[in-house]
């Protein structure tokens, strides 16, 4: 009989601590573009337009343009091409993929209770674990450039989300796989965190308005009588209704879908019928996927909403050395599930006309983002924190706390490096967003904005 050998904590640790002879914490201040010379953004970009609805791609491309940091929520593909030649310790975790600070936010819990968590998985996929912490530590130094802070604050503000990081995946390897599996950030640790009472109040505000972001509200806002029953008001270019999907197509989609339901999921959904959908334009990096909105009823006034969203190759696959997947929408929901600390009750996935893959959510439960736009440099630093603390209570749900604990140390030397990465991949984003622009401008990447616009904005 063989005998079993279950390592300790320590050796655990430990493990994690000599990675850093092949891979020094020092060495991820470098910044490495892609695994060839020949980088050509226009090119990455273009191939990452393919697939779209090529009628949306230039309001894609015209979200790209509003700032740098746009251009950045839109091109996670570009990075994920340069975070292939990067130094990696080999730690690999369930990995957000797009993991930029835009992408956390607050929602319901199946129980009814709001936590902050990751809140995009179209990008999931295994991956080394740095690969999301620059990329979160990179949009805060672009984001803080956008809005104007100084560029010794925009740094500080991505080593803070770093070094949060580090301490909370520190904590998180001082508990038991349970305890990290049974993890969350509630509303009143956000509160907790906000520390400065200005920033508490701000931060309570926002919460307190989350329970106008339900079906109900949706309801109205998207919908009107038609014949007797409500029907998704057209507004396009942005929300228009797909005649090629009909209700024969629409319904199996939806049955199939069921069938990725565990069985109270599927009893809950049956009592709901299906009476409408509509393609629904989201997002930046979306913006040109297969995005539908389906209206369900129970009762004339009991509405549901279901995002049915189309889910391509992750922009990981080609360069973390994983195998290639047979269901993007089952990635997208198991990656979700996976790393979230509760997750809707909703989520489902099936293959929908043409073998096209499509995951399925509420459109909107209780959700809410950060406002970017007005944060001081103060509540960027705190909301930092925020997301490198939600960060690592993920990766720790989905990889070995004490391993990249043991390869973090309790020292600085890890936070400083991305520090240095981030800085560095901020004026690559720059150089890169204007090479955007001149695309735009030359003819060779197509825009939704007029020329006075355009002109406005690209200087």
């Amino acid at each position: 009989m063989t005998k079993l050998r279950i390592p300790t904590r320590e050796e655990r640790h430990d493990a994690g601590k000599a990675l850093r002879d092949k891979c020094p914490r020092a060495s991820h201040g470098e910044v490495i573009r892609g695994r060839s010379a020949a980088r050509d953004i226009v090119a990455l970009i273009e191939g990452s337009n393919e697939d779209r609805l090529q009628n949306l791609v230039p309001i894609r491309h015209g979200r790209m343009l509003q700032s740098p940091f746009a251009f950045f929520r839109g091109t996670s593909a570009l990075q994920a091409y340069d975070l292939a030649g990067t130094p990696a310790s080999g730690l690999i975790v369930q990995a957000c993929g797009d993991c930029h600070l835009a992408n956390f936010g607050g929602f319901a819990t199946p129980e009814r209770n709001l936590v902050f968590d990751i809140n995009d998985f179209d990008e999931t996929h295994q991956a080394p674990f740095e690969w999301d912490l620059k990329r979160l530590a990179a949009s805060f130094v672009v984001a803080a450039r956008w809005r104007g802070f100084k560029p010794e604050r925009a740094r500080e503000i991505a080593v803070q989300s770093v070094a949060a990081y580090r301490r909370s995946m520190r904590e998180h390897a001082g508990e038991s796989v349970l305890e990290q599996w049974y993890a969350k950030t509630t509303a009143e640790d956000v509160l907790a965190a906000a520390g400065d009472e200005a920033i508490r109040a701000r931060f309570g505000k926002r919460l307190a308005r989350v329970r106008e972001h339900t079906n109900e509200t949706v309801f109205n806002k998207l919908t009107a009588p038609s014949r007797g029953l409500p029907r998704i008001v057209d507004q396009p270019p942005l929300i228009y209704h797909d005649r090629a999907a009909t209700r024969e197509t629409a319904e199996a989609f939806i049955e199939a879908y069921r069938h990725s339901l565990p069985f109270d999921r599927r009893q809950l959904l049956s009592q709901y019928t299906l009476v409408d959908w509509a393609i629904k334009v989201v997002g930046v990096g979306s913006v040109g996927t297969r995005c539908y909105v389906a209206l369900f009823l129970a009762t004339r006034d009991d509405p549901l909403f279901l995002q049915i969203k189309e889910a391509h190759r992750s922009v990981l696959e080609r360069y973390a050395g994983q195998p290639k997947l047979k269901h993007n929408g089952q990635r997208v929901v198991e990656g979700q599930r996976l790393m979230q600390s509760a997750s809707d009750i909703f989520l489902g996935w099936a293959k929908g006309p043409e073998g096209r893959d499509f995951y399925v959510r509420q459109l909107r439960d209780m959700k809410i983002g950060p406002e970017i736009e007005t944060h001081t440099p103060k509540v960027m630093q705190v909301y930092a924190s925020m997301c490198g603390a939600a960060l690592a209570r993920a990766h720790a749900k989905a990889g070995d706390a004490l391993m990249i604990s043991g390869y973090l140390g309790k020292s600085d030397a890890f936070d400083e490096a991305l520090g240095d990465y981030a800085v560095a991949y901020a004026d690559q984003v720059e150089r890169d967003y204007a090479n955007f622009a001149q695309a735009v401008r030359n003819g060779r990447l197509k825009t939704d904005l007029s020329n006075d616009e355009l002109a406005t904005m690209v200087r």
